[in-house]
């Protein structure tokens, strides 16, 4: 009886985390740090340490063990507090994930549960975009940022990359509940104003996971097909229609994107690639250590670009250096080398294939959408976080943990697609 109330009070904890990752990332870190306790101290007690020889959780111990060799003083770039220690703290989120899948979200209740508070996130960012594009601010009196896009219930824009993520786990499965209902035009309304809302918001990555997740759907999903497929196009009509609608919103999505594109080597973020890049080839076994791109960046012996592809020197006027190099796996490579870099991609293709599991025969909704939450952070094509800077990156492995648990429980027996 005293166990399953420390399981309780442990659900409680993690069901907490995404309000945390929301207004209070203090919260959020002492939810995971309580869950990981209580999650340790529960396999000491039954002796279960089961969880520890899964795949995935090896893999990710083999990366932090050289991410930390990698990190120490004397042989990476950013010392003791900046570069080992923050390597350290990062099992924290592997153990909060195991938590997930081994023991808080093995009932059904409860995974329902961890659906019901991401979904209300999801709704929350949604609601609040829209508030803000109608009346010009938030709930707490917050405008729209200086470049135009819209930043949800935050003060600076970070919902639309998380609006994305959340999408597809909060939006299929009452979708799909909708289309079994026999209610088909609601069901599709609902997916047009998921996606509509994502490019209202204005931010380009946003809108590219949107986009992301909308061809998940119609590989997976056959009855999803035409929805998805209007919606893109909607989706594109709504583009069209910003100069009309949200000048800003057109000014940040196509005149921006479009000058990046055609000058991407000189633009801020090809500067960001080009001087990491550059950081990892000039120590292709150790790597600079965690943040050691953010200390030893302006280094000029890093300015050299990449000559053999046509790259010119990087300038630290045009932004080549940053706090970190803004993709999960050029930092990978200038943090680790090219072993980091390669143990982070067997990692991410572990859980892929631990989420994908079953999908192609049996794909549930639920699922699904946690399938594309995961990739839409592990897609290699992207700007990223700092990995794996919490407020961002909890969302992630939140996701992980229910979608490994929902692939624990789902039935083995093949089902027709669809």
């Amino acid at each position: 009886m005293r166990a399953e109330r420390i399981r309780q009070a442990a659900l409680v904890a993690a069901l907490l985390v995404p309000l945390g990752l929301l207004h209070a990332f203090v919260l959020a870190e002492i939810c995971i740090g309580l869950v990981d306790i209580l999650f340790l101290a529960e396999s000491v007690r039954t002796k279960n340490f089961a969880w520890a020889r899964r795949l995935w959780f090896l893999v990710a111990l083999a990366w932090w063990a050289w991410l930390m060799l990698c990190s120490a003083p004397g042989v990476g770039a950013a010392g003791w507090a900046m570069g080992f220690g923050q390597a350290v703290v990062v099992i924290r989120l592997f153990l909060f994930t195991a938590a997930l899948q081994n023991w808080l979200l093995t009932t059904q209740a409860a995974r329902r549960a961890a659906w019901i508070m991401l979904a209300l996130s999801g709704l929350w960012i949604g609601v609040e975009a829209w508030q803000q594009f109608l009346t010009g601010k938030n709930i707490f009196g917050d405008p729209r940022w200086g470049d135009g896009s819209l930043t949800g219930p935050f003060w600076k824009p970070r919902a639309g990359p998380l609006y994305a993520h959340l999408l597809f786990i909060a939006a299929l499965p009452p979708v799909m509940a909708l289309f079994a209902a026999k209610r088909r035009w609601a069901a599709i309304a609902l997916v047009l104003l998921g996606v509509v809302t994502s490019v209202l918001i204005g931010q380009r990555m946003g809108v590219a996971l949107t986009a992301l997740g909308l061809a998940v759907c119609c590989v997976l999903i056959p009855r999803l097909r035409l929805p998805a497929i209007a919606a893109a196009i909607l989706g594109a009509a709504v583009l069209v229609a910003t100069p009309i609608i949200s000048p800003p919103t057109h000014a940040k999505l196509v005149g921006e994107t479009s000058a990046n594109f055609h000058h991407f080597s000189q633009s801020p973020y090809g500067e960001i690639f080009t001087r990491a890049t550059v950081m990892g080839l000039q120590r292709p076994l150790l790597g600079w250590g965690m943040n050691g791109y953010r200390v030893d960046c302006p280094q000029p012996r890093f300015a050299t670009g990449l000559p053999a592809l046509g790259i010119p020197p990087t300038q630290l006027k045009l932004g080549a250096c940053n706090l970190h190099p803004q993709n999960y796996y050029i930092q990978a490579f200038s943090d680790a080398g090219l072993p980091g870099l390669i143990l982070f991609m067997a990692l991410v293709l572990v859980w892929t294939w631990h989420l994908w599991r079953g999908l192609w025969r049996q794909p549930d909704a639920l699922r699904v959408g946690l399938f594309i939450g995961v990739l839409s952070y592990t897609w290699p094509v992207s700007s990223t976080d700092e990995f794996p800077t919490l407020y961002m990156l909890g969302w992630m492995f939140f996701f992980l943990g229910l979608g490994l648990a929902c692939s624990d429980a789902a039935p083995k027996s093949e089902v027709k697609n669809g």
